[in-house]
């Protein structure tokens, strides 16, 4: 018996960009769920990390889904020989430069054999996500090192890993939109950066993608409730940015109506969450 969600006072599912600008903007999904339906009410955009930084931190009570790395794999950070707690671990990667950051993960690969070059967290193979270390095609080590420090200074909680003092009304759950999309039409390509690659097919797969959501994801017990005005503009981003953030507001309403399971950290965590890995929601 699937879980009842009750009104929540916001839910967010936001696509990430670790540089943004006006043209390749970080995207919020805005919404509500009861029972089955996660009703969605509108976006925001960010062409700066600090104006969505600061927008997190100005709404009072929220649960969120960030299409993002909380952590790095264990099996990296103890070969580094850097800190095993994830708040001295954050604070030690946020100081690091990005280049720093390439050179230090490049050998780290260059000493390992083909086809095991990068370390994987526990979540990766059940998320089938790239590892959060990889820095490019998507540089997702960069995401973690511009999103995780600001979302820890938008005094949000991230359940198993960081938890403020005196607790938190702010939520952040890792995300995948590439989970939810999978299950839903394979691994149909629905989105891409260039113009070259916007194609009739990939418009037909977020067409499919889009009737899929509104029928309701099986596994997930949830639907998307979409206006007809909202519903164009997700058929017509061709970069999939809105749609990628449709996609984590559905995996954060999952979450959300399980923010008292117990054992372990509760959102439909796994009880034994690595405690400087993390884990991707509904993985």
């Amino acid at each position: 018996m699937k879980p009842r969600l009750s009104i929540q006072p916001l839910l967010l599912g936001c696509d990430f960009s670790s540089a943004p600008n006006p043209r390749k903007a970080i995207v919020v999904a805005l919404g509500t769920a009861r029972d089955a339906r996660v009703e969605l009410a509108g976006f925001e955009s960010f062409a700066s990390l600090d104006d969505w930084g600061r927008w997190l931190g100005a709404q009072p009570a929220w649960v969120g889904a960030f299409d993002l790395p909380f952590g790095l794999p264990r099996e990296l950070v103890v070969h580094l020989g850097w800190p095993l707690q994830w708040e001295p671990l954050i604070a030690h990667y946020a100081g690091l430069g990005r280049e720093e950051i390439r050179r230090t993960f490049a050998a780290f690969c260059a000493g390992r054999p083909q086809g095991g070059k990068f370390a994987h967290r526990q979540t990766d193979g059940p998320a089938g996500s790239s590892p959060s270390m990889k820095w490019v095609n998507p540089p997702v080590a960069f995401m973690l090192h511009a999103g995780v420090p600001r979302l820890v200074a938008a005094g949000a909680a991230l359940p198993g890993l960081h938890m403020p003092v005196g607790g938190s009304s702010r939520i952040a759950l890792e995300a995948y939109p590439g989970l939810l999309a999978r299950e839903l039409i394979g691994r149909r390509s629905y989105k891409s950066d260039a113009a070259a690659g916007r194609s009739n097919e990939r418009r037909q797969a977020r067409s499919d993608l889009l009737d899929a959501l509104e029928a309701g994801s099986p596994r997930l017990g949830l639907r998307l409730a979409l206006k007809g005005r909202t519903r164009r503009l997700l058929l017509d981003d061709a970069k999939g940015d809105l749609l990628d953030a449709a996609l984590c507001l559905v995996q954060a309403a999952w979450g959300a109506a399980r923010s008292g399971s117990r054992p372990g950290p509760g959102y439909g965590l796994p009880a034994a969450i690595d405690p400087i890995e993390g884990w991707i929601v509904t993985a």
